[in-house]
């Protein structure tokens, strides 16, 4: 029996990272999609930037701003990296300043008419087929009556729909206790509701977007984190997240010959590795080993650290026999180093995902797992350190991630924060007291797709750098 195929809208990209993938698809096409949100949310930016990708695109756009004024919008965009004077000079944006005295109108009756008008002549002289409508709430606000306001909406609704028109409005979401006009009607007349919101999280400032409905689509209905930084709004739809991971290819060499052998030849191409163990039993050093050893292959290494800055690992490493300042030099090694505390999971996320576009690396280090929960939550940092695994896992790329422990034998417990099934080959560090001397212990406690080593062996860490000895008796 054939299945049916059902009809879809027509969608119109906004080329915004991530948001399309939330709207399966991208905002309804010749409709009306509402953005509601409270200060320092994005509602602006999010219009701006979807002008600008469509305008870029070769799709003109008219951006209407009913508070902000035309220049500093330009200044924010220029932070962002968004050249909009060529666009501009192009003919597929356009800029109105749509700022209304209200002396001009107090003592008479308001309506849009007339700024229909204007907005009719400039659609067809662009052949433009997108509109923001930024701060619609200040341009209704002239209306005393909420009766007429309501009816004011409803004919630019229908206006816009007459004329095919994908068109995006932006209003202010009431204070908490308040109930502001009737801009709640606009969510009943709209085809497609967007919420973005500005919360505390651990101290550390959140934003998420929440798709509210969209008439006609399937969509995300989660709430996503986003960050706003250059190259502009990055959303984070970690649970819109599909498994296509690339399975796991050739071997290589983790740095030592003898670790080789007890992980079954080798680190694979696109396995997750987890290196654990308590303070001092040598996960740094066995990370900058295997850093140094990628770069003289002419391999590229991204080391993301939350526990040292660059000049302190550096020079801790150095009394191990290990020396990355010829790998930082020829830029085969990049080290990106913050505390936890500076900056949201999000933005972390962003940073760690830009760095990798640019430098393509091979591998990926991260110290470590248990600094992560420093960025504001646990929830957060678990979401970080998935969507790192799985974009390396996806794109063929090797993680290395530590993880300080107080010498507990769980894999969850030991991965610190839930991973332990994203984790292909787990290496536990030791410290064992012995006749008044500390001796280092190692454990290859799993290694997917391979035969390891089950027996604890003995290393040490010298001026020499780091060797491996025999079983442990």
């Amino acid at each position: 029996m054939l299945e049916c195929q059902l009809p879809t809208i027509r969608k119109c990209l906004t080329r915004i990272e991530g948001l399309d993938q939330i709207l399966k698809g991208g905002l309804p096409s010749g409709r009306t999609t509402l953005i509601i949100g409270g200060p320092g949310t994005g509602k602006s930016l999010f219009g701006l930037e979807f002008l600008y990708r469509s305008a870029q695109a070769g799709e003109p756009g008219i951006f209407i701003s009913f508070e902000e004024r035309a220049g500093p919008l330009k200044d924010n965009a220029d932070t962002l990296g968004w050249q909009l004077a060529p666009l501009e000079q192009s003919g597929t944006f356009f800029l109105l300043e749509g700022r209304i005295d209200p002396r001009a109108v107090i003592t008479g009756d308001f309506g849009i008419q007339s700024f229909l008008a204007i907005l009719d002549h400039k659609l067809k002289a662009m052949g433009a087929k997108r509109i923001v409508i930024d701060a619609l709430d200040v341009l209704m606000r002239l209306i005393n009556d909420s009766r007429r306001e309501q009816d004011e909406l409803v004919a630019l609704h229908q206006w816009l729909a007459e004329r095919d028109v994908t068109a995006l409005l932006t209003v202010k979401a009431p204070r908490e206790g308040q109930h502001e006009r009737n801009y709640d009607f606009l969510d009943y007349l709209a085809d497609c509701v967007i919420h973005l919101d500005n919360r505390m999280l651990g101290q550390l400032s959140t934003r998420r977007l929440r798709v509210v409905k969209y008439r006609g689509s399937g969509f995300g209905s989660n709430e996503y984190p986003f960050v706003i930084d250059s190259p502009g709004v990055t959303l984070l739809p970690i649970s819109e997240i599909g498994l296509s991971h690339q399975a796991l290819g050739d071997r290589f060499s983790t740095g030592l010959t003898a670790l080789d052998d007890l992980v079954g030849g080798g680190f694979r191409r696109a396995s997750s590795v987890l290196i654990t163990g308590s303070t001092g039993t040598g996960k740094t050093t066995l990370c900058s080993v295997f850093a140094q050893m990628a770069c003289a292959r002419k391999e590229r290494i991204l080391y993301i650290s939350f526990e040292e800055s660059e000049a302190a690992l550096v020079s801790a490493m150095r009394s191990s026999g290990t020396d990355l300042r010829s790998t930082l030099a020829s830029g085969e090694l990049r080290l990106l180093t913050a505390m936890p505390e500076a900056m949201g999971a999000e933005q972390h996320l962003v940073r760690g995902l830009v760095a990798i576009k640019q430098l393509q690396p091979s591998c990926v280090v991260i110290e470590s797992a248990s600094a992560c929960k420093r960025m504001g939550t646990e929830q957060a940092a678990f979401e970080y350190l998935m969507r790192m695994i799985n974009t390396c896992k996806e794109m063929g790329i090797t993680i290395v991630t530590t993880n300080q422990t107080a010498g507990l034998h769980n894999l969850d417990e030991i991965s610190g924060i839930g991973i332990s099934s994203l984790i292909d080959t787990v290496i536990q560090l030791r410290l064992i007291e012995e006749n008044a001397i500390l001796r280092r212990n190692l454990l290859v406690m799993k290694s997917r797709g391979s035969s390891h080593s089950h027996a604890v062996h003995d290393f040490a860490i010298t001026d020499q750098g780091v060797t491996i000895l025999g079983k442990v008796a």
